[in-house]
This record gives C-alpha cells, sequence and structure tokens, in this order.
C-alpha cells in the first residue's frame, strides 16, 4: 500500500486525497495517516513543484558538476557531501561510483557565476582534487515529466 501511495504523490504531490483514497480503496483518514507517518519516518521528505524555467523571464544556467574528493579519515564521504550541500547554490549532491566521487547539481544567474562557485567555494574546499563542470544546454525531461509539447510537423503532405 505504502509504494502505491509514493508513486502516485511522486507523480502529483497535489493530488486530492480524497480522490487518492478511492483510488486506492481506502479511508481518506487512513490515507492521510498513512502519508503523516510517511512525513515523520522521513520517507517523505518535501514536496515540489517542477517548473520549466525557460518559459518564464527568469535567466538561469544549471550546473552538473563531478567532484573527485580524498575522503576524511573516520568519516567517509558524509562530511564532505554535508559541507557541500549546505552551500545556498546547491540543489543537489549525490556520491557516485566511476570516476568522480559527487556528482553536484545548482542553479545561478549565468555561468559567470557557476564557475564563480566552483571556483572559490567548491574548489576551495581541502578535500577536493578536481572538478569537471558540465552546462545544461536545454531540458527535455525532468523528474519525469515531458517539459515541451511535441512539435507538430504543419507542413501538408502532398500524394504524387
Amino acid at each position: 500500500m505504502r509504494n502505491q501511495i509514493l508513486r502516485m504523490l511522486e507523480k502529483n504531490s497535489r493530488i486530492d486525497l480524497k480522490d487518492m483514497a478511492i483510488m486506492l480503496d481506502i479511508d481518506e483518514m487512513t490515507l492521510a495517516n498513512e502519508i503523516a507517518e510517511m512525513e515523520k519516518e522521513h520517507i517523505i521528505c518535501g514536496y515540489h513543484t517542477l517548473i520549466n524555467w525557460d518559459n518564464t523571464t527568469e535567466e538561469k544556467v544549471t550546473a552538473l558538476i563531478e567532484v573527485k574528493v580524498t575522503p576524511q579519515r573516520g568519516m567517509g564521504f558524509d562530511k564532505i557531501a554535508e559541507r557541500i550541500y549546505m552551500f545556498n547554490e546547491v540543489n543537489a549532491v549525490y556520491l557516485m561510483s566511476g570516476g568522480y566521487d559527487f556528482t553536484v547539481i545548482l542553479e545561478g544567474k549565468t555561468m559567470k557565476d557557476v564557475a564563480s562557485f566552483v571556483t572559490n567555494k567548491l574548489s576551495a574546499l581541502e578535500s577536493v582534487l578536481s572538478t569537471a563542470t558540465h552546462f545544461v544546454l536545454k531540458k527535455y525531461k525532468d523528474h519525469g515529466t515531458v517539459l515541451e509539447e511535441e512539435s507538430v510537423d504543419e507542413r501538408e503532405l502532398f500524394m504524387i
């Protein structure tokens, strides 16, 4: 039951509890209690709105930064990750397998802002050995949602 609730909330966190209870064939109060319990257990960590910033006047640039670090003795990667995710610019930090230890996702107003963050804040951390920055040029799909409508070819089809 919990997994069904989580999948539904992940797709649409604004779903009406009454509608959700009907779809799951359970009492609305039972559903509300179950959701509250999952929030308390930190299974549900928050509710977010996905915004296609390309369709607004707000200028933003998204960057994915690969970070190679030296783990701290007795603390591993956790303390380093905490130092990185405490920066306001950072949206996400993931421990990765492969050539780099972390992937950091952040947003800035300009590429210069991102470069400044990498130079002055991220690379300045004593455990950081190297970084590789990648800029997102265009988002097609984000968090399971297609951001652009499929383009329709309006040319006429002529049969010869």
